[in-house]
């Protein structure tokens, strides 16, 4: 079968080429890919992943089931399912177990024609979805999910915001966040993807780099969710009302940051980290898509010998919302 593989370290260790097909064990399924969805942890992965043995890349995907192993009584042949990210966490917790860990590296991922996985790790896939909206919807879709309503506790009424939006997690929380009723504030430093924020749905759209104190005089923010870092931590701290709540999931820029501690605890401010999520929430997010009939924002799709360009294009942060491999 074709793939996309790492050897190596970096970009440069990337390669489209041919890998041998996996076979089925016991409570395993087998998965022909049709779709698969790209995320920044793709970057992270070419980093982290400096071992001689070749590791399929990618995290997420969808596709039919082309053969289950013994043990498997919930998916059978021909079935559509999504392939979530989240391995080893099955009910909703306040943190993942020991055994949590996230598809691809050590384990070989999606961005190939066929993945064998835990049974456990499916679910059907929703019938309005294209492939390729399937194929990127299990890893944002469930971080948004868990940040937004298991940590965040976003309800009908509250004002968010969403400083740096163009990410796929952030798409979704946006999305998800209207379909509740809440109300939403997004920055950007495009313009254009202000602009494609508005129309999304979103309620103020202002520059990243701009005195949100300023902009934002006659606003109230609840709860922000904070996933670039040390760029912007002491602005997110320093715009939530009294009493409100930062929820963080990632860090494009430094890690470390600096917090003004006094000014923290008499701002009687939440802090809460979130990464992912269980099984358990997998299913409420898939339902919730469902009900609500939302479409990921899809940005662009590469077949899987465009990878050069796609690892690129994610790098520069061009998208807004998800980028997609088809597998054909």
């Amino acid at each position: 079968m074709k793939a996309i593989v790492h050897e190596g370290t970096g970009l440069e260790g990337l390669s489209y080429r041919d890998f041998e097909e996996p076979t089925v064990a016991p409570h395993m399924v087998k998965v022909k890919v049709k779709a698969a969805g790209m995320n920044r942890r793709d970057l992270i992965v070419t980093k982290l992943h400096q071992e001689s043995s070749p590791l399929i890349m990618g995290c997420e995907g969808a596709g039919i089931i082309e053969e289950v192993g013994e043990g498997v009584s919930d998916f059978a042949v021909g079935d559509e399912v999504l392939i979530s990210a989240s391995m080893g966490w099955k009910e909703k917790s306040d943190a993942p177990p020991e055994t949590f860990k996230i598809l691809c590296n050590p384990d070989h991922g999606t961005y190939a024609e066929y993945i064998v996985v835990p049974a456990d790790m499916l679910e059907k896939k929703p019938a309005f979805l294209s492939w390729e909206e399937a194929g990127v919807l299990p890893l944002a879709g469930l971080t948004a999910y868990r940040a937004l309503f298991t940590r965040g506790q976003v309800k009908p009424g509250d004002t968010i915001m969403l400083p740096g939006i163009g990410s796929g997690v952030l798409t979704f929380i946006l999305k998800f966040a209207k379909a509740v009723g809440a109300r939403v504030i997004v920055t950007s430093r495009h313009e254009d993807k202000l602009k494609r924020a508005l129309d999304l749905g979103a309620d103020v759209a202002i520059p990243t780099e701009s005195d949100w104190t300023e902009e934002l005089k006659n606003e109230s923010v609840d709860i922000l969710f904070e996933s670039i870092g040390r760029a912007t931590m002491t602005k997110s701290l320093g715009i939530i009302r009294k009493g409100g709540t930062v929820v963080t999931f990632g860090a494009t820029t430094e890690d470390q940051v600096n917090i003004d501690i006094r000014q923290f605890f008499y701002g009687q401010y939440n802090l809460l980290g979130t990464t992912l999520g269980s099984h358990e929430e997998f299913k409420e997010m898939v339902a919730f898509v469902e009900k609500h009939q939302i479409h990921p924002m899809l940005d662009r799709s590469f077949s899987l010998s465009e990878y050069k360009e796609a690892f690129e294009y994610l790098r520069d942060s061009k998208n807004f919302g998800k980028l997609a491999f088809k597998v054909d």
